[in-house]
């Protein structure tokens, strides 16, 4: 029984009516299905309806104030609104305050994941910089597997709900209802795929090869020209799937091999331009908190979104490369942004 929204007109005629017939505020409580201390509330005032809410006015802080708050924001990340005022030493200041403050200089954001990168790491992807810097990018083929849920990533079911409107309900299912694994690649302006992995089946070496033999080699790269399978160089991570003694050998079979397999630094998504595909993907298949029901459905999903993707933004994630690489040594190492 609901006791927040007032009475429709219908339902005030209806106590009306009830009250004629002899019946008590608890029966026609029970009648409408709503609420005996708003039915109560009827009958003692014609006049239905809630008081307005008064506006209080806020608490101000001084401009001394204003900006040792926006100098304590940018020293503590992620910090609560009271942990950052406290740091400042201003107290008696409401949560709403706060937050209202904030808002004008800062916005709720997560944590970025990424892997910890410590000093060989960095090391390494210098030197692989180093090694690429003079490299044709529009010969390199960037490869990558994205797994998508019927339900979306944590947190992206997010966006603003206008005063009056209630949150669309969303299902929640364990481990977000299941995934499906797919693979792509993207090389100048083209895209390679995307490719599903069989549902249930584990990419382990032996399965990853099968799996590039029966989609990346028989339908794409048979195709090719002799010259172009000469000069492409074949990009992949360094998942134990890719980088076995099993799954170099057998690429080796398939004249993929020394110079035309890139070495690859490790802790390293943010030098691969196929991670900026996967979240313009991502992006479109998921907006406004969309899920799915079916493993079918959200494949399809994606399907649609690749077709989508045209060929200049493609160019412009392969072209990116140059600046990543220059980053990566300007940073001595370091993450660079995607």
């Amino acid at each position: 029984m609901g006791q927040n929204k007032d009475l429709t007109s219908s339902e005030k005629s209806k106590i009306v009516r009830y009250l004629a017939e002899g019946c008590s505020s608890l029966k026609i409580a029970k009648l409408l299905k709503r609420d005996h201390r708003t039915i109560k509330c009827f009958i003692q005032n014609s006049q239905q309806g809630r008081k307005k809410r008064v506006e209080k006015p806020r608490c101000k802080i001084t401009a001394h104030e204003l900006r040792k708050v926006k100098r304590a924001a940018a020293k503590m990340p992620l910090a609560t609104s009271l942990a950052i005022f406290q740091s400042c030493n201003i107290t008696g200041v409401p949560k709403s305050t706060r937050c209202a403050i904030l808002r004008d200089m800062a916005k709720v954001r997560k944590a970025e994941r990424r892997p910890p990168l410590n000093k060989t790491h960095k090391l390494k992807r210098q030197d692989w910089a180093k090694k690429y810097l003079k490299t044709d990018f529009s010969k390199v083929l960037w490869t990558d597997e994205m797994r998508v849920s019927l339900d979306g990533p944590d947190g992206w079911a997010r966006g603003w709900i206008g005063k009056g409107q209630r949150a669309p309900v969303r299902l929640r299912r364990q481990q977000g209802g299941g995934g499906v694994l797919v693979w792509a690649g993207i090389i100048k302006d083209e895209l390679v795929g995307p490719f599903r992995v069989e549902d249930g089946v584990k990419l382990n070496s032996q399965s990853y090869c099968q799996f590039l033999e029966d989609t990346f080699f028989k339908q794409w790269y048979r195709k090719k020209s002799a010259s172009f399978k000469k000069n492409m160089i074949f990009m992949q991570d360094n998942a134990p799937s890719h980088a076995s003694k099993y799954s170099t050998a057998w690429l080796a079979r398939k004249g993929i091999k020394e110079e035309k397999l890139m070495t690859w630094p490790p802790c390293s998504p943010d030098l691969n331009p196929i991670e900026n595909l996967w979240s313009i993907i991502k992006c479109e298949i998921y907006k406004e908190g969309k899920q799915y029901t079916s493993l079918n459905s959200v494949w399809e999903a994606v399907v649609a979104a690749a077709r989508n993707v045209d060929g200049e933004q493609i160019k412009t994630l392969t072209e990116s490369m140059d600046g990543r690489l220059l980053s990566v040594l300007a940073k001595k190492g370091g993450y660079i942004g995607r």
